[in-house]
């Protein structure tokens, strides 16, 4: 088996029961000054939009409530029609920006359903082109990711400036 370098994975991985640390969709939803270091977008009046630093495809973002909810139907009306309005914003930026030809987008309701955060709902938007699953995931176990987390937050960004 080929071995491909990512120690940034490490951080991930060590965390182990993730539910019991701190809760990171909070602690970037709460620090403020920081954007640009936590890879967040955009800021609504109930829910946020920012990068996953752990992506299954360049330019996988996660759309998360404020509150700290675990349950799909804990979703107030407004952070479920804002999450709507920002997975629309989300699509055409990755659309215009990166030439995405598809898109996986859906939530992880819970532990089993493979939430790697399942007390706090986020939705997930993953760009999909035409041969992103090739022979390197499916027969060498390896992920290969063409854009540095900085590169994909500069792209995205202006897309949500004027929200």
């Amino acid at each position: 088996m080929e071995k491909l370098w990512a120690p940034w994975r490490i951080e991930y991985i060590a965390r182990g029961d993730l539910d019991n640390d701190e809760c990171f969709l909070c602690e970037k939803q709460k620090d403020t000054e920081h954007d640009d270091d936590n890879y967040v977008l955009y800021r609504g009046k109930f829910c946020y939009v920012l990068l996953n630093i752990y992506p299954y495809n360049n330019g996988h973002l996660m759309i998360a409530p404020y509150r700290h909810i675990g349950e799909f139907e804990k979703l107030i009306g407004d952070e479920f029609l804002e999450m709507m309005k920002l997975t629309k914003i989300a699509t055409s930026a990755i659309e215009e920006s990166m030439g995405a030809q598809g898109f996986n987008i859906g939530f992880n309701l819970g532990r089993v359903a493979g939430a790697g955060r399942a007390d706090h709902i986020h939705l997930h938007i993953v760009p999909r082109w035409n041969g992103d699953t090739n022979f390197m995931p499916i027969i060498g176990e390896t992920k290969v990711l063409s854009e540095a987390l900085r590169g994909t937050y500069e792209r995205l960004r202006p897309y949500f400036q004027n929200e």
